[in-house]
């Protein structure tokens, strides 16, 4: 979607959930000396400044990051990366998740990155510059079915699409199903939103038929402000890793204690 631009909800409650789970799981990943590729089909910026005019005008991240940072531990892999990139880029600044990734990877890992929005692609290719990262202008999941299987064939696929047209959920399940059969070792992971609509549920019912052994993990909050719709987070991940459930727990644990 050409329209959307994530700098007015960087930071939220839903970024914190998925970018937590995505440092962990990419700690867990480089815990082995074997190399990986990371692909993501919706990249964004890839880095935001919180005190911008567009994130003001939310205070989103009033309700995400600003209220939940504190609740990881300061050796969380998530805490990590934000204290690297506060200390590179100033104390407002936030990574998106190619940021996330990009430094959570090592020189032997590959990292591609798609982005459509010609504003945002820029900004992208900028700001991943000093990262060797592969940014890529076309739609993402053409981008992930050129590649897959890619090389090297360890690693993760995050897809994290605005889902500003409805066609979008409609067209997920499918294209995970494609993505897995030239990838069937790979790490798939899913963000989506839990509007008051309930948008969503169709869509996870035939991705939870397709891939009856994934891990489905969700968490609510309060909408950020009236009338918002969204009032949780969804994170889908085929093949995941080993400790998983338990992180996911820790992480149902730290949104509960700060609702």
């Amino acid at each position: 979607m050409l329209s959307y631009q994530h700098h007015y909800h960087a930071g939220n409650a839903a970024d914190v959930h998925k970018h937590a789970l995505l440092a962990w799981v990419l700690d867990y990943l480089t815990r082995k000396d074997k190399p990986l590729s990371y692909i993501e089909t919706h990249s964004g910026r890839g880095l935001y400044d919180l005190e911008d005019a567009a994130a003001r005008r939310t205070q989103e991240a009033a309700q995400g990051i600003g209220r939940l940072e504190a609740c990881f531990a300061p050796d969380h892999p998530y805490r990590l990366r934000l204290d690297a990139v506060r200390a590179r880029y100033g104390a407002d600044a936030y990574p998106g998740s190619p940021l996330i990734a990009a430094l959570g990877l090592r020189a032997t890992d590959r990292l591609h990155l798609a982005e459509l929005h010609p504003g945002e692609h820029q900004l992208l290719a900028d700001y991943m510059a000093p990262y060797r990262a592969h940014i890529h202008r076309q739609d993402g999941f053409a981008m992930a079915r050129a590649l897959c299987p890619p090389t090297p064939r360890r690693g993760l696929l995050l897809v994290d699409p605005s889902y500003e047209i409805k066609a979008e959920y409609d067209s997920i399940p499918q294209q995970f199903a494609r993505i897995n059969r030239a990838w069937n070792v790979g790490i798939l992971m899913l963000w989506y939103p839990i509007l008051t609509s309930a948008a969503h549920a169709p869509m996870l019912t035939r991705l939870t038929t397709q891939f009856p052994d994934a891990m489905r993990h969700e968490v609510g909050f309060a909408p950020a402000r009236a009338g918002h719709r969204m009032i949780g987070s969804g994170m889908f991940v085929v093949n995941p890793p080993y400790g998983s459930q338990e992180e996911t727990a820790r992480l149902t644990d730290i949104f509960a204690a700060s609702s």
